[in-house]
């Protein structure tokens, strides 16, 4: 607590008095009418602050109001112009000054009157530079709080001439502002790394970021037919090497006695390959494909049931483990695999695991050796020779915010992506070595973006800690001379 403990570790500067907030301010709190009586407020007029609305600056609106009659059927109080406020549970430390007559709810404390040797602003600067002390005296479980108790024992020092106050509060804004537009720049820089992220994938996955690549070798490049054609070998002697092995687990079934399920039969593929339509914008050569043309198995995850699974323990991968582009592994977790579930549910190198919920869509490439197994809250989707994994990365990573795929999901308040939607969500298809080459391009210029990116926001929380300084400095009496 170093701006509270001041006075105790070095003297107090010239012209400076010590004291705690309770012996110089008049506090009080709010309260809140009851929430099942309309006429507290429907066409109130009287601005009401919940903890939102505290902004940390000058506040002249809230965004609810009730009536004269929800005031005085409850402890809500006229809060004077000019008070200072300050959230005591919750988000404690929260403040606001107010240029309206409001009222307020119980969380938020604030001045019922401040003496007239003592500017308003100057106990906001100095609230403010003392919040995480203030919340680290919160007392409670979920939400902590402080009481009206707690906060008016706090010690506060203050010049005694009105006009340091002043001086001390005009060199604080003056500093603030050149922060704040030094932290404006560096928002708007890393905004406009987003936007050029975006706009490098989008130009990925029509075919403008390789453009000048394809016309260098645009006699070595596959036609659209011939993509088609790849695709739909592959498939079949996908599921001919299906039936293969399925009657390969039959005979074993048999051998054994017929213990157990039979095997199913796997499916054949029930239409020919085509591009989908409405994609006007590729490239020539390229077409989009669903999914389920596409891969060669997704999976769901094994559903974790500690009461009815049975098997080794072995580790899997739940949605928590899967992050954008790679995995958390702190709190992996084993579950019960039997051996003739190793197959479907096994990750191998070059799977890509996609989210099922939570952040639906969420993904990364698999990319180690280690035995490691999923949860039904994930997909495992696998690609033949022809498709990049790290491609199909990408681009789900572009287009998981695109209607072709938001329009997919399923549910109201949880959205989740379903095996269904998954299958027929459509993927960019061109040759393998211009996949190849784009994914080289993204790595590279990806890498720069989140290395640029990680330093703004190094640059944003220096910036933030040059502000507790400017405060440590200003109720340190140094800022002055500075």
């Amino acid at each position: 607590m170093d701006s509270i403990k001041m006075t105790t570790e070095q003297q107090l500067p010239e012209g400076w008095k010590k004291t705690t907030l309770g012996a110089e301010f008049e506090w009080s709190s709010g309260g809140t009418p009851k929430s099942g009586v309309p006429a507290y407020y429907e066409n109130g007029s009287i601005h009401w602050l919940n903890i939102s609305d505290l902004n940390d600056g000058l506040i002249s609106y809230a965004e609810k109001k009730i009536t004269e009659l929800g005031l005085q059927e409850s402890s809500a109080k006229i809060v004077p112009q000019g008070s200072v406020l300050i959230a005591i549970y919750g988000s404690i430390g929260k403040l606001g000054i107010n240029t309206i007559s409001l009222a307020t709810n119980q969380a938020i404390c604030f001045t019922k009157k401040i003496p007239e040797y003592i500017l308003n602003k100057f106990l906001f600067y100095y609230l403010l530079s003392i919040r995480n002390q203030l919340i680290s005296m919160g007392k409670g479980g979920t939400q902590q709080n402080i009481s009206q108790t707690v906060l008016k024992s706090v010690p506060f020092f203050y010049p005694t001439s009105k006009e340091t106050q002043q001086a001390i509060v005009n060199k604080i804004e003056s500093l603030f502002d050149e922060i704040d537009e030094g932290i404006g720049r560096l928002k708007t820089a890393a905004q406009q790394i987003q936007q050029y992220r975006q706009s490098l994938l989008k130009n990925a996955f029509n075919g403008e970021l390789t453009k000048e690549w394809r016309g260098r070798h645009a006699d070595a490049l596959p036609s659209e037919n011939e993509l088609l054609a790849q695709i739909q070998t592959t498939r079949e002697q996908h599921h001919a090497q299906q039936l293969a092995d399925w009657q390969t687990a039959v005979s074993q079934w048999e051998q054994n006695g017929k213990e157990g399920k039979k095997p199913s039969k796997p499916k054949a593929p029930t239409q020919a390959v085509k591009f989908e339509e409405n994609f006007a914008d590729l490239s020539s050569g390229w077409g989009m494909v669903k999914l389920e043309n596409l891969a060669s198995e997704y999976v769901l995850g094994k559903m974790l049931d500690k009461n009815k699974n049975k098997g080794k323990e072995r580790l899997y991968l739940g949605n928590i483990n899967v992050r954008w582009g790679y995995f958390e592994f702190s709190n992996a977790k084993t579950m019960k695999i039997e051996d003739d579930e190793i197959e479907r549910y096994s990750v191998k190198y070059g799977d890509l695991i996609i989210c099922e919920g939570g952040e639906p869509g969420r993904c990364a490439v698999w990319k180690h050796e280690a035995e490691m197994f999923i949860q039904k809250a994930l997909h495992r989707v696998r690609f033949p020779s022809y498709y990049s994994a790290d491609f199909a990365f990408y681009y789900l990573s572009y287009a998981v915010k695109l209607p072709l795929v938001t329009d997919l999901l399923t549910g109201t308040t949880i959205k989740h992506l379903t095996g269904t939607a998954l299958k027929n969500i459509p993927f960019p298809v061109c040759s393998i070595s211009e996949q190849t080459q784009i994914v080289a391009i993204l790595e590279s210029k990806l890498t720069a973006c989140d290395q640029l990116a990680a330093e703004l926001a190094k640059q944003l929380k220096q910036a933030e800690l040059l502000k507790q300084a400017v405060l440590k400095a200003a109720f340190s009496g140094d800022l002055l001379d500075k």
